[in-house]
């Protein structure tokens, strides 16, 4: 049984399908499991925050906002859950971030937002799949 969970995301719709599967796969043990958001902002968007919302604090208050009805929907189903924001690379900060911590499972959708990068630099989610210790969920 998968107790702590690391589930990848960027608000997309491929990490909307991963939300639903992390939920309806620990359901039965919900009172046992901790659902752990992670999103990762690379220097681009980090950039383009910055100059929306005037400072990195109210950038961070917004990016977190940006996950509240995803927490709400984890939460509506019984389970615990919370947002971490790293900085970085988006698959190099998740591969480390999860590394350094003990998951049961990270869950990832199969594609996010960005399909160039994608095209040009291969997927987040096979990168996870090949340097994260713990087992990887990818979901279509």
């Amino acid at each position: 049984m998968f107790k702590n969970i690391l589930l990848a995301t960027d608000g997309s719709a491929h990490s909307q399908r991963a939300v639903e599967q992390a939920i309806q796969m620990v359901s039965p043990y919900k009172n046992e499991v901790t659902i752990e958001l992670v999103y990762a902002v690379d220097g681009e968007v980090s950039k383009e925050d910055i100059l929306q919302y005037g400072d990195s604090h109210t950038a961070t208050i917004k990016r977190k906002e940006k996950f509240y009805e995803t927490i709400k929907e984890i939460e509506a189903n019984g389970l615990t859950a919370d947002i971490t924001i790293l900085h970085g690379d988006p698959a190099e900060s998740i591969i480390e971030y999860s590394n350094e911590r003990s998951y049961d499972c990270v869950v990832v959708g199969s594609r996010g937002r960005n399909k160039l990068q994608t095209l040009i630099l291969g997927s987040v989610s096979h990168k996870l799949m090949k340097y994260i210790k713990a087992p990887v969920m990818v979901v279509k």
